[in-house]
């Protein structure tokens, strides 16, 4: 029987096991056998986070907020969970290999998941000029010509990343105008290698074995036209990793885990939440960690609550305030 089970090795998911483990609930946390560590695994550089005033790749900063959790107690498990039982005092959770597990309380801190275009051949071209990380397959686009789909940071990102290898770099955009930080901005424009193309959709994706490029419909014009292309990167953004706890927990109309104002409580007792999976609108990673320090408090005031025998409110409460 563990006194906590996080599920999710993100910056939310290790900061939870960090101050849970430093509380002495001896955390098991489940970070998953192919994605651990969660997005900013396929980051190059952080800026922005805390601490690092020269900036911190993204799979160091991971490894080091793992080697942190472990010092003070953590197990990590790289496993992946296929199934939840959250009903009752005592939650139940079932993994792919090493199989079941129980405890009194439950932080869920999966993060999100990136969104898709959702064409047809999108998935059947996926590692074949197709991909959602540019950390990840930008090697191989060296002196190739690419686009990026997106109007965000990440999307400006991946764009700039991808132009130490790519020969050309598209930006499409179905506005006119980004979404992105003026400073993220402000450098994909610097840059030579990139070519904006606005007010355009990727409607259609072309090659048989391999991409060879896609249509583009004009968002104001409707007008369609053929733009050739060796890789297509996708960052148009993400979302929350909630299918295990779909029929459990209660969703937000954005999809998001519901939890009770600031704090990480869900509707059911002893199970909390935190990091994107709960966060539609921030999304960093200096907020998911500090979403995590909100769901290990309010776990660690949870058990001491059941084991002083006090009734604790954990989950939401739906009734009307007075």
């Amino acid at each position: 029987m563990r006194n906590v089970i996080i599920i999710g090795s993100g910056p939310a998911g290790y900061t939870a096991a960090i101050y849970a483990a430093r509380a002495n609930l001896n955390p098991l946390l489940i970070a998953s056998s192919v994605q651990a560590g969660g997005e900013l695994m396929n980051t190059t550089e952080v800026e922005n986070f805390p601490g690092f005033p020269e900036g911190i790749q993204g799979p160091e900063l991971m490894a080091k907020m793992q080697e942190q959790a472990e010092k003070f107690g953590t197990e990590v498990l790289l496993d992946d969970v296929t199934e939840l039982d959250l009903s009752g005092d005592i939650k139940r959770v079932v993994t792919g290999y090493s199989g079941e597990f129980e405890a009194e309380s439950v932080i869920f801190a999966t993060g999100s998941a990136y969104r898709k275009i959702g064409l047809a051949d999108e998935e059947r071209l996926s590692g074949r000029g197709i991909s959602w990380c540019a950390t990840c397959d930008g090697f191989f686009f060296k002196e190739k010509t690419i686009a990026v789909v997106g109007g965000g940071d990440s999307a400006m990102e991946e764009a700039t990343f991808l132009t130490k290898f790519a020969s050309k770099v598209y930006v499409i955009h179905r506005r006119d105008t980004l979404r992105a930080s003026k400073i993220m901005q402000e450098r994909a424009h610097a840059n030579e290698k990139i070519e904006f193309i606005w007010n355009a959709e990727v409607t259609g994706i072309s090659g048989e074995n391999a991409l060879s490029g896609v249509t583009l419909t004009d968002t104001v014009t409707g007008e369609e036209r053929e733009l050739a292309l060796d890789g297509l990167f996708v960052a148009i953004g993400n979302d929350p990793r909630t299918h295990l706890v779909h029929g459990k927990l209660d969703l937000t109309e954005e999809g998001t885990i519901a939890v009770s104002g600031r704090s990480s409580k869900t509707n059911v007792a002893g199970v909390f939440a935190a990091g994107d999976v709960i966060d539609p609108t921030y999304r960093q990673a200096a907020t998911a960690a500090a979403s995590g320090v909100v769901a290990a408090l309010d776990a660690e005031h949870y058990l001491a609550a059941r084991e002083s025998g006090v009734q604790d409110p954990a989950g939401i409460d739906l009734a009307p305030a007075n």
